[in-house]
């Protein structure tokens, strides 16, 4: 009988085992601080993990307020808007490297950067720039 007993009790104990074995271990709250930081987000409140997710208000890196959901394993950030991961100072930068001046009216609408700039033929331009890499996909004149 008492063989009967452990014999049982090892069965029962052995799904939970398995399931705690195979079970991704979640990011912590630091790994998930680190990885925002990584992706351009800044000034990160109010992280918490509820409901199976870490959910944070952070500003994005164009400067956004923006509510993030992420998922624990992997770290994805699904935010609630589209955001790009240069800031105003990194476009601005990009151009200004690439020989652009008097660049002004950098905004972000509609998921992609915008500028004004004075080429560096010297002749005044509107830019539109990807997002993610600030590559230069639309040039027409001013």
């Amino acid at each position: 009988m008492k063989r009967y007993l452990l014999a049982l009790a090892l069965v029962a104990c052995t799904p939970s085992f398995v399931m705690a074995q195979a079970a991704p271990t979640a990011l912590t709250e630091h790994q998930i601080r680190t990885r925002l930081a990584e992706q351009g987000y800044t000034k990160i409140n109010d992280l918490d993990f509820k409901d199976g997710v870490w959910k944070a208000d952070a500003r994005s890196a164009d400067g956004n307020r923006v509510q993030v959901k992420l998922d624990p394993r992997s770290g994805r950030v699904y935010p609630n808007e589209q955001v790009a991961q240069m800031s105003e100072r990194d476009v601005r930068a990009a151009l200004s490297a690439a020989g652009y001046t008097d660049i002004h009216d950098v905004d972000y609408d509609g998921g992609i950067w915008l500028a004004k700039a004075d080429d560096p033929a010297g002749r005044d331009i509107k830019l539109k720039l990807d997002p993610d890499n600030g590559k230069i996909f639309g040039v027409e004149k001013n």
